[in-house]
């Protein structure tokens, strides 16, 4: 409602939001993101026949994150075969029985991401086999109400749980994650304005790192505090229950330099020696 009235402000000039004045009602609560797994994913295109133009939109948002109008825009213009590369740049809707293309929802979201390669060529078979398509021509001339429908026709065939559309850029994002990929290239990725957005629709889904931290401080310790004692033990296998079994990991797997560096602490009382 806010944002209707501020559209009437903008474009229809609306003196005053009455929005402005009302305070934010009830609690917040984010809804439990819904997406789908890789195998997931791979369970419902086998519902869709390979190489068709369903597969590969379908394709194409679950490996790109694209957001659904941004793919139904694109055109063969759009996509760098060489280079692998897909330029978002438009969007696309249908309004009052017409179709529709703006630019993208913010100023972030144009922006070009990488395809792998196996996508390029599923797109660029596709569109060889579309009849003299022009370059400016959408590759993807349908609705969003077409692709709705063929999504729940295919959830219902092959079983796998009910999510949106939309929820196909979720499951990319989640993808991603579950890889490493860090949140500042999905934001890049997926044309959001701040970290920010993407940490807090994402952040969640990232594993918890608190133990790969307190393990990582606890293995600096012991390589900063290794004893002449659990030296020895380790030299004339002597492998004590005294001795914490990760120092003895370390100090056995440790490297002709790392030697040196603990026989210089020996010498000048500290673990950073300064001969050589």
């Amino acid at each position: 409602m806010t944002a209707l009235f501020n559209h009437a402000k903008n474009i229809y000039n609306l003196a005053d939001n009455p929005c402005d004045k009302v305070k934010r009602m009830g609690k917040t609560s984010k809804k439990k993101m819904k997406f789908w797994t890789i195998e997931e994913y791979r369970q419902f295109m086998t519902g869709i026949e390979p190489g068709s133009k369903y597969y590969v939109l379908f394709e194409l948002l679950f490996w790109t994150g694209a957001r659904e109008g941004e793919a139904l825009s694109i055109t063969p213009a759009d996509i760098d075969f060489e280079k692998n590369l897909l330029h978002i740049n438009k969007t696309y809707y249908r309004m009052h029985g017409e179709d529709v293309i703006t630019s993208p929802k913010t100023e972030e979201s144009n922006r070009t991401i990488s395809i792998p390669e196996f996508l390029k060529k599923e797109i660029q078979d596709y569109i060889s086999r579309l009849y003299e398509l022009p370059e400016d021509e959408r590759i993807f001339p349908m609705v969003h109400e077409a692709v709705q429908h063929k999504l729940k026709q295919v959830v219902q065939k092959t079983g796998v749980k009910k999510i949106r559309v939309h929820d196909i850029r979720h499951s990319h994002a989640a993808f991603l994650i579950n890889k490493g990929v860090q949140p500042l290239m999905i934001k890049e990725r997926f044309g959001h304005t701040d970290i920010r957005i993407t940490l807090n629709t994402y952040g969640h889904l990232y594993p918890d790192q608190q133990k790969v931290v307190a393990d990582m401080l606890d293995d600096e310790n012991i390589k900063s505090s290794g004893s002449t004692n659990n030296r020895s033990n380790v030299t004339n296998g002597d492998e004590s229950t005294n001795v914490n079994p990760r120092q003895v990991d370390y100090i056995r797997d440790s490297s002709r330099e790392q030697q040196i560096i603990g026989e210089n602490s020996l010498k000048n009382g500290g673990i950073y020696g300064t001969e050589k």
